[in-house]
């Protein structure tokens, strides 16, 4: 990690951190466009850039975290601009999280009843004695195998 000594430090690590959360922010919105018109696959494919933006902005903030004393002497106007630029990238983030949960929560729907229509259609259709169809036997239900390649 670089010391930051001069305002001019200052501005730039700002700067940084500033310029990764937009870059991200941008990405994680173009995510949850393309998760919300069922384009996973591309979505998918994000994802090497978006674990390369979240590291460095990672770095960037335990940067100005451990100078933040500094910053907020050296450049308070730019402390809070960055501070709104924060607030939005939060909103985006929480719209992408409930994008992705939804995505997810569909696509565990959608296997649980392809593995519950799996055991009906395997185990024999009997009758109880009451006259009532019995629940599928957990002995003929196949297992379900799922290739998680996009």
């Amino acid at each position: 990690m670089t010391p930051m000594t001069t305002p001019v430090d200052a501005e730039s690590a700002l700067s940084e951190l500033g310029t990764l959360i937009e870059k991200l922010s941008a990405l994680l919105a173009e995510e949850t466009a393309l998760v919300r018109a069922g384009q996973i696959r591309n979505a998918a494919a994000m994802a090497p850039a978006k674990q390369d933006l979240t590291g460095r902005l990672l770095t960037a903030g335990e940067r100005v975290k451990a100078h933040a004393k500094l910053l907020r002497a050296a450049a308070p106007a730019r402390c809070a601009a960055l501070q709104s630029v924060q607030d939005a990238f939060r909103t985006v983030v929480q719209k992408n999280m409930i994008v992705l949960a939804t995505a997810h929560g569909v696509s565990e729907g959608i296997v649980r009843r392809l593995s519950g229509e799996m055991a009906r259609k395997a185990s024999p259709q009997v009758y109880s004695a009451t006259g009532r169809a019995t629940a599928p036997n957990p002995k003929h239900a196949r297992p379900l195998a799922i290739s998680k390649m996009l």
